[in-house]
């Protein structure tokens, strides 16, 4: 089977605005986290969240466009631009039909659709925008990511929850490997920091309440985790048949060797305790990229920084590695970034790559106190100089959805 290889990467997101930026911020320790400024909090629970900093829409479109795009739109088409310039991918007659765009949303344009019934509610239906349909469905990215760069292929989106940005990575190189197509746009995309987001996630117990002290706080897999924080931003992958890119001298920057994607089947929001879905897929994930367990240096976990998920994935690397797993070096980055829910997937495949790329792996910030039921080693607080071969990205979603993705030195 031929090998699947990423020639570029883009990403806007609460540590930054391009991939080095980030990925400066991320082996630093930087934490994203800050009081909300979309729109006044007081006397909410949740105050705080990972808002994206200096983004201007302007900078990657002109405002017209801007405007009848909802944000998690405009950060998706950002972080491709990134992408494509990296990958030096030139779209012509030619190949434009070959190329496909799966760039996944959990939610879509959650705060233009908030806006249209707030504007119904108070000035009535006449005076809702007509770009609303296009500026709140979750595909919305990827159609217009295929007008702006006029690439012809499959284009869709893949709603898995906080696993979106994963599997739509995963289809991607499932359609690749088939042969459907040379060449992919893939990632994820969430802009959901409205009254609407954090208020649903704060009703259903999700969510860090740390607004006086937001300093320690997400801190994941940490005894004393209280919940995620909210983060936004957008991860693009070009992902490419091998073949494809060496025929044009791309620079292959790793390869993503395998993928796997299961179900608990337990419950609607709460993962499986035992991890027994998760375990299975990271299984299958190696399995499909032809890995043994001791080869993996380094696992990107899902680490969202509540009671149920870190517990919950601590027993499904255990149910997958085994007595391994003790040997694993494991971080959660959402301890930075937040939980940028359908992107975070997207993101972590990027660090991941960047982690072979580099030779060293971003820690998990805020942790203080071990958590028994959390015993693996989470590399507390430092990044850590390590050669790694193979990385592995987990993507927990509601729903029960478990995304895994394998990235692979070339």
């Amino acid at each position: 089977m031929e090998k699947i290889v990423i020639t570029g990467m883009g990403t806007v997101n609460p540590l930054g605005l391009s991939v080095n930026e980030s990925w400066k911020n991320v082996i630093d320790g930087v934490s994203g986290v800050g009081p909300i400024t979309q729109f006044d909090t007081t006397g909410w629970n949740v105050q705080i969240a990972c808002e994206l900093k200096g983004f201007d829409p302007a900078n990657y479109m002109d405002a017209k466009e801007a405007r009848r795009r909802d944000r998690f739109e405009q950060i998706a088409v950002a972080a491709s631009k990134e992408a494509i310039a990296q990958s030096g991918l030139q779209i012509t007659d030619s190949n434009r039909a070959r190329i496909g765009v799966v760039v996944s949303s959990a939610i879509g344009g959650l705060k233009s659709l908030q806006d249209a019934i707030q504007t119904i509610l108070s000035e009535g239906p006449r005076r809702v925008s007509p770009f609303l349909i296009p500026m709140l469905m979750p595909n919305g990215a990827s159609g217009l990511i295929a007008i702006d760069f006029d690439i012809q292929g499959p284009s869709m989106s893949v709603a898995s929850a906080c696993a979106s940005g994963a599997d739509g990575i995963g289809m991607a190189w499932m359609m690749l490997r088939a042969g459907i197509i040379d060449a992919a746009v893939t990632g994820g995309t969430e802009s959901t920091i409205c009254t609407t987001g954090i208020s649903a996630f704060d009703r259903i117990g999700a969510m860090s309440r740390r607004n006086d002290d937001y300093s320690m706080t997400p801190a994941p897999f940490d005894k004393n985790r209280d919940g995620l924080v909210m983060g936004e931003g957008a991860g693009v992958l070009v992902l490419e048949r091998e073949s494809s890119a060496r025929a044009r001298g791309a620079n292959i920057l790793a390869e993503l060797a395998g993928y796997a994607s299961t179900a608990d089947a337990y419950h609607v929001t709460a993962p499986d305790a035992n991890g027994v879905g998760g375990a299975a897929a990271i299984r299958n994930a190696l399995t499909t990229a032809g890995v043994n367990l001791d080869e993996v240096g380094y696992v990107s976990a899902h680490g969202t920084g509540t009671q149920l998920n870190d517990a919950s994935e601590t027993k499904a690397l255990k149910g997958a590695f085994g007595d391994q797993a003790y040997k694993l070096a494991i971080s959660s980055t959402k301890s930075m970034t937040g939980h940028m829910m359908g992107a975070t997937g997207a993101l972590e495949a990027i660090f991941c790559a960047q982690a072979i790329r580099e030779g060293v792996l971003p820690p998990t910030i805020h942790y203080q106190t071990p958590d028994p039921e959390c015993d693996l080693d989470y590399i507390p607080n430092q990044a850590r100089e390590k050669k790694v071969d193979v990385a592995i990205s987990n993507a927990f979603g509601f729903g029960g959805h478990n995304a895994v993705l394998v990235v692979r030195r070339y």
